[in-house]
């Protein structure tokens, strides 16, 4: 029986186009649902053309109910993946899924983290502190803003003639690359 994956993304789901890319054709593990805090997110589009379901919710539903979990669970969910989601994970959902959640972020945490670190929020202040290098980390999620337990991490160099747009380009090349290849690991671990 296949391992199922769920995963959150707020925005336009380009991290959750290459994992839903690398498991369509996998027999361990498939992309069983797409949720968002978003009904404009062009992730939404993207699932739909993969034919995974999705499912939209607001706050009162993520943070005030047990709805999102107990749709996990109805459809047996093993691991949830966020994928450009930005808002914190309740308490209830960590305790749900303990150590089976996990995060990436577009920079080498602890450095350039935390609530609104997201995006070219993140990028720009790289570029504002003048370093040299970039990186994205693949993390464990808990109940903090990119606290939890790092998995991966991988850099890039900037270059002092790097704009916004090379910068965002560098690191969304390594998500794209080690993003998928990493959860694949974590599952394939994972007892169903």
């Amino acid at each position: 029986m296949k391992k199922r994956i769920a995963i959150f993304a707020s925005g336009s789901g380009s991290n959750a186009q290459k994992l839903m890319e690398h498991f369509k054709r996998s027999n361990e593990i498939e992309i069983s649902l797409v949720l968002t805090n978003n009904a404009d997110a062009y992730v939404l589009q993207r699932a739909d053309n993969f034919e995974i379901p999705t499912h939209i919710f607001d706050k009162n539903e993520f943070y005030k109910t047990d709805e999102v979990i107990d749709l996990l669970k109805n459809l047996e969910i093993d691991f949830v993946v966020l994928a450009g989601f930005l808002w914190l994970i309740p308490k209830n959902l960590i305790h749900a899924y303990p150590g089976r959640i996990v995060n990436i972020h577009p920079a080498i945490l602890p450095k350039f983290g935390g609530k609104g670190m997201y995006g070219d929020h993140v990028h720009n202040a790289v570029m504002a502190a003048g370093e040299t290098e970039g990186g994205i980390t693949i993390h464990y999620v808990n109940e903090n803003y990119d606290e939890g337990e790092y998995i991966y991490q991988a850099k890039y160099r900037i270059d002092k003639s790097d704009n916004l747009e090379m910068v965002k380009f560098k690191g969304q090349q390594l998500e794209h690359q080690h993003y998928p290849r990493v959860v694949e690991t974590i599952v394939k671990k994972i007892s169903k």
